[in-house]
């Protein structure tokens, strides 16, 4: 047995949602993709989220399972679970095949439905939302509805048949391109990526306040993930769920997606970054929802809810200061691991002194010997090092000094001073006050998409995975 087969098997064993919510599908063809799609009170953005899908090559989508897990709580609102078993009729008689007037009664919905049956020829779905099939309480989300679906993917497969094998997140209110399918498994078939994120634009808003926040939060996380590419940080990529994608490989050597009711996508990406270097696909994009949602204390439609409450007290992001001295710590790390612990926090503290203090309350004097002793090689030192000092201890780390020295400061003056630093210049004039006008914010992001997908222009000393070890 290879080690691949013996860490699918230990998966299946181990870590794999095995009893209850069984998959209904119509699986006719060999299946390459499995796409995972949650679904809570999502009947009225599902279908367009399917038929956008529908559009992509045909020969794409004969290779391809779709997985709509719709879930919810015991506890959750009588209309929740009236959406959900709404949308479990229709997936039911899709799945089934079933023709005649049924698709026609739904006149919101007959058009979408019709291209999706005419199209789609492997659609399943998972019940976890009528009596009985309910999630826990307790760790039920989206986390949990991610996992039963990636996990029941991996039944699917058939793993005899040569060429990678593709998990794809996305969310039942994010619409594809024609190329999702193909662009994303082009990628990974020309790479050794473990995973990688697609590029992604948030749809327009459906009023001027809502356009204002979104557009105010997708610049906010660019300008937080281009801070990170100039530190040079392995972790430079943005932690969206349906911008998601993996090798089964991949998925099963960081023990498949955790439970989380929310920011699974954050820790589940952070792990699969320390497999291989986060791939990019920039030859599509996914088009996430920018609607209000107080379903998660955060996330996009949080987010946006917010920002429409106080534009000028959100028109804010970190202090660049915060990346260089990121970078620095980066930097003397990379290139200096041979000193003892107590050497190591003193350049630290003569970096910034709230770099030394913040390694000291994440206990450095004890983790660093440990590194040092379980390591053989300078190359395995440094891996190690960086999967400690991970994504997420990169962000406490960003959000320590935020609090303790540099407050967040106007987002226009701190891209001005970021892109400069990185030999590139804001799109806008400067002096543009406290919030800029919405056309010169839109200005403002739609550049920040084109310097991702245009990533020759930043200097190759600051792209991605500069200090990263490819395995």
């Amino acid at each position: 047995m290879s080690t691949k087969d013996k860490r699918l098997e230990q998966y299946r064993k181990s870590y794999s949602i095995r009893e209850g919510w069984p998959l209904i599908s119509n699986v006719r063809s060999d299946v390459d993709n499995v796409v995972v799609i949650p679904a809570l009170a999502e009947s009225g953005h599902l279908f367009e989220t399917l038929e956008s899908l529908s559009r992509n090559p045909g020969a794409e989508l004969g290779r391809t399972l779709i997985i709509c897990v719709v879930n919810n709580r015991a506890g959750a609102s009588p209309e929740e679970i009236k959406d959900n078993q709404r949308t479990l009729d229709i997936l039911r008689r899709l799945v089934e095949g079933r023709k005649g007037d049924w698709i026609d009664r739904d006149t919101s919905l007959a058009p979408l439905l019709h291209n999706i049956m005419k199209s789609t020829p492997n659609l399943g779905y998972v019940d976890a939302s009528s009596p009985g099939c309910e999630m826990p309480d307790r760790t039920g989300g989206v986390g949990l509805a991610r996992k039963i679906g990636f996990d029941r993917a991996l039944e699917i497969f058939d793993y005899e048949k040569e060429g990678v094998k593709l998990l794809y997140s996305l969310d039942a209110d994010t619409l594809v391109e024609d190329t999702y399918l193909s662009a994303v498994r082009d990628y990974f078939e020309k790479t050794e990526s473990a995973a990688a994120v697609v590029s992604f634009a948030h749809q327009r808003a459906s009023s001027r306040a809502e356009e204002e926040a979104i557009c105010c939060y997708e610049t906010f996380l660019r300008s937080y993930v281009l801070g990170l590419v100039y530190a040079g940080s392995r972790y430079a990529y943005h932690s969206i769920g349906s911008t998601i994608a993996c090798t089964v490989q991949g998925y099963t050597a960081v023990r498949g997606m955790n439970r989380r009711k929310a920011g699974e996508d954050f820790y589940f990406l952070n792990k699969l970054a320390k497999i291989r270097v986060m791939g990019l696909v920039t030859t599509t994009k996914v088009y996430p929802s920018s609607r209000y949602s107080n379903r998660v204390p955060f996330g996009t439609g949080k987010k946006v809810e917010e920002i429409t409450n106080g534009m000028t007290k959100y028109y804010r992001t970190y202090d660049p200061t915060t990346f260089v001295i990121l970078k620095k710590w980066l930097d003397f790390m990379s290139s200096r691991q041979g000193k003892n612990t107590d050497g190591i926090i003193g350049e630290a503290k003569k970096i910034h002194p709230s770099l030394g203090a913040f390694l000291e309350e994440n206990h450095f004097e004890e983790v660093w010997p440990r590194l040092v002793e379980n390591t053989k090689s300078p190359e395995a030192l440094s891996r190690n090092f960086d999967f400690w000092f991970d994504g997420f201890k990169q962000y406490k780390l960003i959000r320590y000094i935020t609090v303790h020295e540099f407050p967040m400061v106007n987002m226009v003056s701190a891209l001005e001073k970021l892109l400069e630093m990185m030999g590139e210049e804001m799109p806008i004039p400067p002096n543009q006050g406290e919030v800029p006008s919405l056309d010169n914010q839109k200005m403002v992001l739609d550049y920040l998409r084109h310097l991702e997908l245009n990533n020759e222009r930043i200097p190759r000393s600051l792209r991605r995975g500069k200090r990263a070890n490819n395995k």
